[in-house]
């Protein structure tokens, strides 16, 4: 009985650790500077960002958790396109991202194969965002659809005082 109980105890810490490494896949930044923000080049038009809140997307046309994003991505890109800029990289070829129709992307979308922000960020897991404000300064970080951290537009509107 014994062994049976510290067999459940490792099991629940296990679940646990691996629930709270969901979190951020990533090298936490938050309350820093944010790293130089770096495209390769954009898919839709070079958009305005000075003085504004970015939120930043790294995505990829193969992960279904990315594409189940962009439809919140484009509603927060609607809601509060006067104060927040909203833009999503992708680190692969710009006619395969040209090529994504099952989501509409309503904001604005670049591409950086050369991973050069996904490296120093040290993503690991998709979709990975960031806020950064127009400090520069890295706000909210994570998986945008973790239970319990989402992404939403309360989160936004706490941050951007809205």
């Amino acid at each position: 009985m014994k062994k049976f109980m510290i067999f459940n105890f490792i099991i629940l810490l296990s679940l646990h650790l691996s629930a709270q490494d969901k979190k951020i896949w990533a090298k936490s930044v938050i309350n820093q500077e944010a790293p130089e923000f770096i495209v390769e080049q954009w898919i839709s038009e070079e958009p305005n960002m000075e003085d504004k809140y970015l939120l930043i997307d790294f995505w990829a046309t193969w992960c279904g958790p990315c594409i189940r994003t962009i439809p919140k991505l484009n509603n927060i890109h609607e809601k509060y396109k006067d104060k927040l800029v909203v833009i999503g990289i992708s680190d692969e070829e710009k006619k395969k991202v040209k090529k994504v129709t099952n989501q509409k992307i309503d904001y604005f979308s670049a591409i950086d194969t050369k991973k050069r922000m996904s490296s120093e960020l040290q993503i690991k897991g998709i979709p990975h965002c960031l806020i950064i404000n127009p400090n520069g300064i890295v706000v909210w970080e994570g998986y945008p659809l973790l239970s319990g951290y989402e992404l939403t537009e309360e989160v936004i509107a706490s941050i951007i005082g809205d």
